[in-house]
């Protein structure tokens, strides 16, 4: 198991932020719940994340205005680092030359409901099969509250039909490397993580996949350890103090090489 860092980009600027509060609309930005935000450029977390030798960690980009960013993040860390945020079958390709390792992609495969193969197969033609990672992002339907999670798109706001599950698992490892899922009820609010949805992942996705979502103490790293049986990688973002948490960085970084010595 694996810890896996992040650098979420919005206007331009390292922030994190409580995901589900994101919105399409500018004029509702002032809804927009933000832990965290730092002059500090991408490119420096990119650099420290190198120097601790961490690999598969992910850039997103939350909105429009992050690309110079991102880019920045990417020349400082070579193939280390897996790109994200409205990536499609146009620019995948200049994202993968501009040195990310992997893109990540939701939006444009999960369309109108359903997973559009016809787009997932346009994308593979272009990335391969190895360097794509399928978001799978995820949430419960409000009314049923202990039922499946479905797949969420549009910066986590509209619900897909497709339920995250051991069908579509299978499916969808045919043509990715990776897959990403953050538990979009419990991201950016260090509130504990998804056990059962950590469970899920790690009995059920056939190839490496990263849980995103709640860690609030080092303890949690251990815990997805434990439910993902040694199989679902961690990311953790508000909790850790080089982004305003109180989980200490380095703390996590002596977890990690213990576990991949």
């Amino acid at each position: 198991m694996k810890f896996r860092p992040c650098i979420d980009l919005h206007s331009g600027q390292v922030k994190q932020i409580v995901g589900s509060t994101l919105k399409d609309n500018p004029s509702e930005e002032n809804d927009l719940a933000t832990n965290f935000a730092t002059d500090r450029p991408a490119a420096s977390f990119a650099e420290m994340y190198r120097n601790d030798k961490l690999t598969g960690g992910h850039v997103i980009m939350l909105g429009p205005g992050n690309t110079d960013a991102a880019k920045s993040a990417l020349a400082a860390y070579p193939r280390g680092l897996q790109v994200g945020g409205g990536i499609n079958t146009e620019n995948a390709k200049q994202w993968l030359d501009a040195g990310a390792s992997h893109v990540i992609v939701t939006s444009f495969v999960f369309h109108n409901g359903q997973i559009d193969m016809e787009r997932l197969q346009q994308l593979v033609n272009i990335t391969g099969k190895d360097r794509l990672v399928l978001d799978l992002s995820c949430r419960r339907k409000l009314n049923d509250p202990t039922g499946p999670y479905y797949v969420v798109t549009d910066r986590w706001q509209t619900y897909t039909d497709v339920k995250v599950d051991r069908d579509t698992l299978e499916l969808l490892s045919q043509y990715c490397d990776e897959f990403l899922v953050h538990g979009v009820e419990n991201e950016g609010k260090r509130c504990g993580i998804l056990e059962d949805l950590v469970v899920l992942l790690g009995e059920h996705s056939p190839i490496a996949v990263t849980y995103a979502g709640g860690v609030k103490e080092v303890s949690d790293l251990d815990r997805v350890k434990e439910l993902g049986k040694g199989r679902v990688d961690l990311t953790v973002g508000s909790a850790l103090d080089c982004f305003g948490g109180d989980i200490p960085y380095d703390e996590v970084i002596a977890w990690h090489k213990k576990e991949n010595e």
